[in-house]
């Protein structure tokens, strides 16, 4: 797939700058809409007549506040790697992260996901931007994975929880998790499996144009045409998958949780993964479910390997990565992503 653009021509200098203009403009606006995302959701659950800390209520601020958020970062992390695409096609992307160089992409993938305060849903724009821009496969998946696993957020969380000792064991393992799944996805040589829309795309060059032709605003036009494409193609089911996630936040009951996961029985790990599944919240919400679980006489191996499956397997996760991966390469992820989960989840209830 290929995007067209205009070569600016003599005289057209004026109508660039409008073009340049408007991106630093856009991105103050981006930013105090970002901002005031909370407050919005808050005053738009205030509108229906329900309370707020009802099921329904809850449901409904956490639909209207994840949206937007899910939205706009989609917006802006695809404009910027389409900008950044028109200087880097996926062929010269994939030849800088090829051979012994590419082994460094998995745990720095990892690296910068724990470094991202972002759930499943919010790491999935950043996902798509690195599918898009031609980045191997397996090295984006050790971002997917290791971005809403353990984060900094999550990660402060589990600490005053659980102490510096456990998170730091967490972390560990998360991240090792991230690196090695990731890096057996990307030698299974998966691409055949991505939507045919993005294998097209990463087909050809950037643009119809030499590179060195394209001015910077031809590569502004080139950002925005990403924007087109790609955010048209999933939003609807951003909204369909949030849609269930808030169903779910605002509706599933403790008790079912802590009535499976209550006990130390060996099916406890595999039972506390499938059940978290089809959950979604990000680490802030699934911390205090933590502590209910922990209290409760949870086995920590057994909880631990709750609070990675919510927050790096949600069903939500998977409705809106549809779009972007075929079936078979979303059951291949679960596969190897659930493998690590159990082994952290043994391995804690044997170690603690």
């Amino acid at each position: 797939m290929t995007i067209g653009i205009d070569v600016a021509p003599h005289g057209r200098g004026t109508l660039d700058w409008v073009w340049l203009a408007g991106v630093p403009v856009a991105a103050v606006v981006w930013w105090i809409v970002y901002g005031q995302l909370i407050p919005l959701s808050e005053w738009v659950t205030s509108l229906v007549p329900v309370a707020r800390d009802s099921h329904t209520g809850e449901a409904i601020a956490f639909f209207v506040y994840d949206v937007p958020k899910v939205l706009l970062l989609l917006t802006g992390i695809v404009f910027v790697t389409g900008v950044l695409r028109s200087w880097f096609s996926p062929e010269k992307t994939r030849a800088i992260l090829a051979g012994r160089r590419e082994i460094w992409g998995y745990p720095l993938a990892a690296l910068l996901g724990v470094l991202t305060p972002f759930c499943s849903c919010s790491s999935v724009p950043l996902f798509i931007g690195f599918v898009s821009a031609g980045i191997p496969l397996g090295v984006t998946f050790s971002f997917l994975i290791a971005g809403p696993m353990v984060g900094p957020v999550g990660l402060g969380l589990l600490y005053g929880l659980v102490g510096w000792e456990v998170a730091t064991l967490y972390l560990v393992f998360g991240f090792t998790i991230a690196t090695i799944a990731g890096w057996i996805l990307g030698r299974m040589n998966l691409e055949r499996f991505l939507q045919d829309w993005v294998r097209e795309l990463n087909a050809g060059p950037t643009a119809e144009l030499p590179e060195e032709r394209l001015t910077l605003a031809d590569r502004v036009r080139v950002g925005l045409e990403q924007v087109r494409e790609i955010v048209g193609k999933v939003w609807i089911w951003v909204l369909v998958g949030i849609g269930i996630g808030a169903a779910i936040h605002g509706y599933v009951p403790e008790t079912v949780m802590l009535r499976i996961m209550g006990g130390d029985a060996w099916w406890s790990v595999p039972a506390a993964v499938v059940v978290g599944i089809p959950m979604y919240t990000n680490a802030a919400g699934v911390i205090p479910i933590v502590e209910a679980l922990l209290g409760k006489g949870a086995a920590l191996g057994t909880t631990l390997a709750f609070m990675m499956s919510v927050i790096a397997l949600s069903l939500p996760e998977m409705i809106i990565l549809k779009q972007v991966l075929k079936l078979r390469l979303i059951a291949i992820f679960v596969a190897v992503v659930s493998a690590g989960i159990l082994a952290t989840g043994f391995l804690f209830n044997a170690i603690l």
